[in-house]
């Protein structure tokens, strides 16, 4: 008996499949069809863009000297198509066109307010008087109620030629406590000797309060100001350009800026002593 392969009689089902399957390929070919005719301009403007392009890189600016806009050789096809159009357009837009030159200057970066306080070492505000803001401490008051938080500045003020004063002052905000603490250091303001190359008239030891004791010592010329701390802004800002000092006790910044404050004004010069004794100059030596 001989085998035979009988082929099943398709169904209804399988005709359904094949259908959709062939309505599927035909949504894909419409597809591409419409892409392909969509693409079709854009490959037409490249095409053209081209040969502009070659023509401008060999030497023939006269398009780009027609639009009255200088490009580079490196500028892309699209600049060369957009300078064609303008051209072909007669400058019939109103609207201001910027040179090359314009566009391929970097823009100049402003000048942001910046994150300090406004107040740094050396700072003037018009009255001749540097500002130096030497400490700002976070304080609590205990009370009843709660604690009270403020901020404490101490701020040196001088005009570099014989005068300087130390303010201290609380505030809330830190600000306020600086405008205050400048204040309170212009009406604290005394005048210091100044000798001969910028230094000390002698040596003296100060003791301040709180246990600060400062040494202060002349030095000759180009030495600069070798002390640290709040010592140094105050020597600076009184004028001193070579001198020697030393904090020997308490490294309180506000204590030691009063203590040089009080060792500055015990000096006295040649002349302050022979009139204080009522003497010239040379009879004050001669004596």
């Amino acid at each position: 008996v001989s085998k035979t392969k009988v082929t099943p009689p398709r169904t209804s089902s399988s005709r359904a499949s094949i259908d959709l399957r062939l309505r599927h390929l035909d949504t894909t070919m419409a597809t591409i069809t419409m892409s392909a005719a969509a693409m079709a301009p854009r490959t037409a403007r490249v095409s053209a863009a081209k040969p502009a392009a070659k023509q401008f890189a060999t030497g023939g600016r006269a398009v780009a000297a027609k639009s009255g806009v200088r490009f580079h050789a490196r500028r892309s096809a699209s600049l060369i198509v957009r300078a064609e159009g303008e051209d072909a357009a007669g400058g019939a837009g109103d609207a201001p066109s910027m040179s090359s030159d314009e566009g391929d200057r970097p823009r100049a970066r402003g000048r942001g307010r910046g994150r300090g306080r406004g107040r740094g070492r050396g700072r003037d505000d018009g009255d001749g008087l540097q500002e130096s803001v030497v400490e700002v401490n976070r304080v609590t008051k205990v009370t009843k109620g709660g604690n009270n938080m403020s901020f404490r500045a101490t701020v040196v003020v001088g005009d570099g030629k014989g005068k300087v004063g130390v303010g201290c002052a609380k505030a809330i905000e830190v600000q306020t406590a600086v405008t205050k603490a400048a204040a309170d250091a212009r009406k604290c303001m005394v005048s210091v000797p100044i000798s001969k190359g910028d230094s000390f008239p002698h040596r003296v030891t100060v003791k301040g309060s709180g246990g600060a004791v400062v040494m202060l010592r002349p030095a000759g010329p180009g030495t600069g100001v070798i002390a640290g701390g709040s010592c140094r802004t105050v020597l600076e800002l009184a004028g001193y350009k070579n001198v020697f000092a030393k904090q020997l006790g308490s490294p309180n910044a506000l204590n030691n800026a009063r203590a040089v404050v009080k060792g500055l004004q015990e000096m006295r010069t040649y002349k302050q002593v022979a009139a204080e004794r009522d003497m010239t100059v040379e009879e004050l030596f001669a004596a």
